[in-house]
């Protein structure tokens, strides 16, 4: 064998290994997160500032790489064909196009993009910059295919223009939180709480307020030492005023305020001014979303809004402790009265649960699915999904759970028992 054909041979090796750093360097930054790469940038790696830049680019970046590849393997399969020719004659053409076909399939695509997408961030900085100056090399050639590219798909239909399929960041968030949870990256707890930051721009102040019906209120009217011994008693530090009326709040008494008079020498119980002490009440619509009433809470330093309808009339109230208790979950303290979660779990695997228990808190609880966009409660989605108020005994069975009304008082469903799926049905 002559000096020459050793020589191709070595050629036609070299341009494989090129052929496999460029398929590798192909897929690395296909696959590297932008989100890593951003942090690191923003530590000041200086490789990352670069790649951040490529990343933004892929579409040029990878065009560049593929015609490198392109360029690469055709001249590896002319020499390899060359090199043969001399070997074996007018069979050189079937030989080299077997040989080179298996070389390059396994050590330019198979084993640098297995690399690729295993080590893809490292790939990306280790080999990014270098990619970035081919992809400078053939911008103007890349630039002429791409016109050419996005013209053959507008004949089609497709306008690489149009971005209404592309995903949101929100929406790219949560896919991969739901991907590293499925894998055990994240446990069910951490999943729930970072669903939940996510949810605060769907989720309504009237989804998480206390229910005017469950609010504890005093009538302003009454004299003052029985409004500072009710103030005294409740497990709660800020307690609304009405009067004449509960839809009319007229303040909002904060205990620290009313210990606060008291100490002052010569006061006395009896002798409260308590429209000196209370602070306006704040009204809010009950159509806010979370991250709004969140947001609004922080700029007031305010911790305790009324929530009122489109017509003004008092639905409940809010307050940075239920913001915050919908994404961390129940937050209790030595103070908190002793109340029922509202949910008892049986051993058979079914459950009581009261009808004022939100879909949201059993979906986190128990990692359910049940659908919350058109009731905010239990008792609320049987009735929606029934298009009746059920009476006491009635059984419904919706999405895969059977739920049986256990106590209805008047129009609302206090009690129910549910049976998820897989736990046992006793008739």
């Amino acid at each position: 064998m002559s000096w020459a054909l050793v020589g191709s041979l070595l050629v036609v090796l070299a341009l494989i290994l090129i052929s496999a750093v460029l398929a590798t360097a192909e897929t690395g930054i296909t696959a590297a997160s932008k989100a890593r790469i951003h942090r690191l940038a923003r530590e000041g790696n200086k490789r990352a500032e670069k790649v951040e830049g490529l990343l933004d680019e892929r579409e040029r970046v990878v065009g560049s790489i593929l015609l490198g590849s392109t360029l690469v393997n055709n001249l590896a399969a002319s020499l390899t064909t060359f090199v043969l020719a001399g070997l074996f004659g007018n069979a050189a053409v079937i030989y080299a196009t077997i040989g080179i076909t298996i070389m390059l399939l396994i050590f330019a695509e198979a084993l640098p993009k297995t690399l690729g997408i295993a080590r893809a961030d490292r790939v990306a900085l280790t080999l990014g910059p270098a990619m970035g100056v081919l992809s400078r090399l053939f911008a103007p050639v890349i630039r002429l295919v791409l016109s050419i590219v996005q013209a053959t798909l507008r004949l089609i239909g497709i306008d690489l223009r149009d971005k209404g399929d592309i995903i949101s960041g929100s929406e790219e968030i949560r896919g991969a939180i739901d991907l590293h949870a499925e894998e055990g990256g994240i446990i069910r707890e951490h999943k729930a709480m970072l669903g939940s930051i996510l949810d605060l721009d769907e989720v309504l102040v009237a989804d998480v307020m206390v229910h005017r019906k469950a609010m504890e209120m005093i009538d302003a009217a009454l004299p003052p030492e029985q409004i500072v011994r009710a103030i005294i008693r409740s497990s709660h530090t800020r307690l609304p005023l009405y009067r004449n009326d509960q839809d009319n709040i007229v303040g909002v008494l904060h205990a620290k305020d009313v210990m606060r008079a008291l100490s002052k020498r010569g006061a006395e119980p009896e002798t409260l001014n308590i429209d000196e002490i209370m602070t306006k009440p704040w009204f809010v619509p009950d159509t806010t979303t979370l991250r709004e009433q969140l947001n609004a809470f922080m700029s007031k330093r305010s911790h305790f809004a009324m929530v009122v309808d489109e017509y003004g009339a008092l639905q409940g109230l809010v307050t940075l402790e239920d913001i915050l208790e919908e994404i961390v979950g129940d937050i209790t303290d030595e103070h908190d009265l002793p109340t029922p979660a509202g949910v008892t779990v049986h051993e058979d695997g079914t459950m009581t649960v009261e009808g004022s228990v939100t879909i949201r808190d059993l979906n986190r609880r128990f990692d359910w699915s049940l659908p919350d966009e058109d009731a905010t409660t239990i008792a609320g989605l049987v009735i929606n999904e029934a298009r009746v108020i059920p009476v006491k005994g009635q059984s419904f069975t919706f999405f895969d759970f059977r739920f049986d009304i256990l106590e209805r008082r008047r129009n609302q469903i206090t009690l129910l028992k549910l049976t998820p799926p897989g736990a046992v049905q006793v008739s």
